[in-house]
């Protein structure tokens, strides 16, 4: 059967006021359409919004970016201890840097990742773990506490002494119960000798256990009645909470239940209740998925869980798997965004329709009372739902309300997804407390028609109404087709992603379409559409090939053209590649093929997962509008609604020390003109406040104050922005405050955009850097084996007109890979030293590309002379971290000695006039 959705919002809304239940959304529910209730007057305390952690989500300073950091306003996260052997990045010490200065309040120290092996090697080759194995471990424990404590921010690492022993040294998870006992008995003298020695030479220092994979009553009833009479209880209670460790597998809602148990206990023993880490979450049918993600996210912050962290399956450094490459955000990254725009709120009573059933909706509300604001942000359904909001406060947000609905869905593991697509801004008429909000044809994937979209979250943002303009979103025509739906020859179809191979990756309708490796392989999708013209076609692949593969695509027999697909990690980790078409109206074929008789074979293989369609209904750059009301604020700011002219629901008033920041997504490197609509009072001309970017101050990025006139005045910068999240700021300039109502941002494509281009091959090369060749590289070459010193180097030169700061954008390859771990790829970052005009280097790390012949981008900024520059890059082993000292086996260096393979630079100033 064809598997097709249209995106335009079929909602059962009234256009201008919605009256609280209509008689279409009572028809609709009793239709079968869903009932979530979220009762704003029922308050269940601060949102603690700590569940977007992960397990080595940092892999290096930069990789990820501090930009797809700090918006998510990350609690804690877990990594290795310093010179861990376990796997070659994710240093706790390298990675404080950045996770503490975007807002990070402490790091988990898995102290066994010491050791080399998984499981971690055994020295004394019983179980439980000897006197041999745990002397092993001590002499590395010390170590590693030497190291924490001398760290400028000892204070903010917490350490885990033991990962898994229910499972790892000391098979706590038994069912003989005198094998249990003796193994408990062992462990528990073990943390004792642990914890003690922690607490004695790192004073203040916070332990947390006892961390087994799976929750056990019997394992904790124990460990707590010992910890406690032995003054060795946790700081931290921690355990993993994962699908196939599961007591009762077949429920995600197994926490619920663990959780009370867990209380119970410390209740029971007179024990004052700890905070709960849930340090490892999910399995890989659920990262990335934005459907998946809210309904673990929600009963972490039910029940108030202090740190939550989504488990390390595939690669470090990608926030598993949220941010793709290294500064662009996944559909997975906008719903922690989201999640993160809670915070400052206080959550409220959900009722939830299904409380049983794995997979079903789910919902975290608050109401933030500063911001005069309710937000909820739901998912993990197919089907059509209400949300209902019950006890709106009048007094809080007035007799009628403004209401912004918007969602977010999965864009595979390795794509990046644009801000979340806003399907409904109106008002509505709070009738007797209520306000009925229906989610009605939204997603993808509905048999014969449209429905909700399984994989999507949604956002819900509940504001004062009745003031400001509103417009009904211009949604283009959008469907979606499953590979396994469509007719396939010499392919094969695999299921994915369902709770009993939970850790396979997540795909579409849970099949993708693989072994499309024969001369006739070939999947032809049956599509439909509205009218002629173009569309971008949207084909989700996975690529495990090692290098670039194509398909033959062909549009009902004609427009025959290779298609080429970059190497993904895995066949099952999915990425997109965008490409335009011409459809007739009605029905077309559109085929994806391994040959074709004038083009021939295509190189390589891919699997198919979906096929995504969209109507390109303009030429022109989109225009993103992002609300000052819904930005993420800090300090001295004020909310305001009053406003008829205002854009969205309302604007902000920044005063002295208050801020405004901005996650504003750019689709690619290059200029964008960026629009600040802003009233200031002031002397006209005046400089009333101050942009930053990406935490740096632009040179001659000011708001001032406009003459008299219209209460909006407008004022505009081009800026150069990097591809995926940039983060624009705003800051009162002195103590006149800056009444601030949207940042208006398009792609610049007029006037002159002063962008340099360098071939790394036109460089000057110095010592053993030399010139190769790569289909795939710009101009068919790149420059390689650029590191190992400086001398081995490349060297160009650009012009400025104006000193300043310029953005540096490297493209680069590379696939250094340290092999042998059973299920985590270990992708190794390569450093690049960048020196300006024969000054002090900085050093910046590049990620792994997945493949040799991937060429990716990262944007660096560097400061330029007016004139001519000289700008040099190369690898100096000298910079790179050591471990003096450690017990082997560890990791005695840290960073690759070779920088990336270089194949092109481009270098603009970061703002024009």
């Amino acid at each position: 059967m064809r598997r097709w959705i249209t995106l335009v919002a079929t909602l059962s809304v009234v256009a201008g006021t919605v009256t609280a239940v209509t008689t279409s959304q009572q028809e609709a529910r009793a239709d079968g359409a869903q009932e979530l209730r979220v009762d704003l007057g029922q308050r269940t305390g601060e949102f603690f919004g700590a569940g977007s952690g992960v397990l080595y989500g940092l892999s290096d300073d930069g990789v990820p970016s501090d930009n797809t950091l700090e918006p998510l306003r990350m609690h804690s996260i877990a990594q290795k201890p310093p010179a861990g052997a376990q796997h070659p990045n994710g240093d706790s010490l390298v990675v404080a840097e950045p996770f503490f200065r975007t807002g990070g309040e402490y790091i988990q120290i898995y102290v066994q990742d010491m050791f080399e092996e998984w499981e971690y090697e055994n020295p004394g080759g019983v179980v439980p773990c000897n006197d041999v194995c745990f002397d092993v471990y001590m002499e590395k424990l010390a170590w590693v506490v030497d190291q924490v404590v001398d760290s400028p921010h000892a204070d903010r690492f917490v350490y885990v002494p033991f990962n898994e022993p229910d499972h790892i040294w000391y098979g706590l998870g038994t069912g003989n119960n005198a094998l249990y006992q003796q193994r408990m008995a062992v462990f528990l003298e073990h943390w004792k000798t642990a914890v003690e020695y922690i607490r004695e030479n790192h004073p203040g220092a916070r332990v947390v256990g006892m961390n087994d994979a799976t929750f056990r009553e019997r394992n904790y009833r124990d460990f707590l009645t010992f910890a406690r009479d032995n003054d060795v209880l946790p700081d931290i209670t921690a355990w993993h909470q994962l699908p196939s460790n599961s007591l009762e597998p077949s429920s995600s809602n197994y926490f619920r239940n663990t959780y009370e148990i867990y209380r119970g206990l410390e209740q029971e023993f007179g024990i004052t209740a700890r905070p709960i880490d849930i340090n490892e979450y999910g399995g890989n049918r659920d990262l990335t998925v934005p459907g998946q993600l809210i309904q673990w996210v929600a009963m972490f912050e039910e029940a108030k869980v202090a740190a939550g962290g989504k488990a390390y399956w595939t690669a470090a450094g990608g926030l598993a798997g949220d941010v793709v490459q290294t500064n662009k955000p996944g559909g997975g990254w906008w719903f922690y965004k989201m999640y993160a725009d809670l915070h400052g709120g206080e959550t409220v009573q959900v009722t939830r329709p299904d409380t049983t059933s794995l997979d079903a909706l789910d919902a975290i509300g608050v109401v933030d009372d500063e911001r005069r604001q309710a937000r909820v942000v739901a998912g993990g359904t197919a089907g059509d739902f209400d949300v209902v909001l019950d006890n709106v406060d009048t007094d809080l947000f007035g007799d009628t309300v403004h209401v912004a609905l918007s969602a977010t869905t999965w864009s595979g593991q390795n794509s990046d997804a644009p801000p979340p697509v806003v399907l409904l801004e109106e008002d509505f008429v709070v009738d007797g407390g209520t306000v009925t909000v229906p989610v009605r044809g939204l997603g993808v994937h509905g048999d014969g028609g449209p429905n909700v979209d399984l994989m999507a979250a949604y956002e819900i943002v509940v504001s004062p109404g009745g003031n400001g303009t509103r417009e009904a979103p211009d949604l283009p025509w959008r469907a979606s087709y499953e590979a396994e739906d469509a007719t396939i020859e010499s392919g094969q179809v695999y299921t994915q992603g369902t709770p009993q191979n939970w850790n396979t990756g997540a795909a579409s309708g849970n099949r993708d379409v693989g072994s499309l490796n024969q001369e006739d392989s070939s999947v032809t999708f049956e599509v439909e559409v509205p009218e002629a013209g173009e569309y971008r076609l949207g084909i989700m692949y996975g690529n495990q090939t090692g290098q670039p593969s194509q398909q033959v695509l062909t549009v009902n027999g004609d427009q025959a053209q290779f298609v080429d697909y970059e190497a993904t990690m895995s066949w099952v980790w999915r990425t997109r590649k965008d490409v335009t078409i011409e459809l007739q109206e009605g029905a077309n074929e559109i085929r994806l093929a391994t040959s074709h008789p004038e083009l021939g074979r295509a190189v390589g293989e891919a699997t198919l997962d979906r096929i995504d369609l969209e109507r390109i209904t303009s030429d022109g750059p989109v225009t993103r509008r992002y609300e000052a009301e819904n930005s993420q604020t800090s300090g001295n700011v004020a909310f305001q609604y009053d406003r008829p002219d205002q854009s969205g629901a309302g604007y902000i008033e920044l005063k002295r020390g208050g801020e405004a920041l901005f996650a504003v997504y750019a689709e690619e490197d290059g200029y964008y003109d960026l629009e600040f609509r802003h009233n200031s009072p002031g002397r006209p001309g005046s400089v009333v406040a101050e942009i930053g970017l990406d935490r740096r101050p632009v040179d001659g990025g000011t708001l001032r104050a406009a003459p008299g006139g219209d209460f909006w005045s407008v004022d505009s910068h081009r800026l150069f922005l990097s591809a995926g999240v940039n983060r624009v700021t705003v800051e009162p300039a002195g103590a006149a405050p800056v009444r601030l109502d949207a940042l208006n941002v398009t792609r610049a494509v007029d006037g002159e955009l002063p962008v340099q281009s360098i071939e790394a091959e036109d460089a000057e090369l110095g010592g053993s850097a030399a010139v190769e060749a790569h289909s795939h590289a710009s101009g068919g070459h790149y420059v390689g084996w650029v590191g190992q010193g400086p001398e081995n180097r490349v060297t160009f030169e650009v012009e400025a007109d104006r000193a300043g700061e310029h953005l540096l954008v490297v493209h680069y390859a590379h696939d250094e890979r340290d092999e042998g771990h059973p299920y985590n790829t270990d992708i190794v970052s390569r450093p690049i030293d960048i020196s300006v005009n024969g000054g002090e280097s900085n050093r910046f790390w590049f990620k792994n590309t997945w493949s040799w012949g991937n060429w990716w981008a990262r944007g660096v900024p560097v400061t330029l002379d007016a004139g001519t520059n000289e700008i040099a890059l190369y690898n100096d082993p000298a910079n790179s971290a050591t471990a003096e000292g450690c017990p082997a086996p560890c990791m005695p260096v840290l960073d690759s000695e070779w920088a990336p393979n270089l194949d092109k630079f481009e270098i603009a100033p970061i703002r024009i006039e």
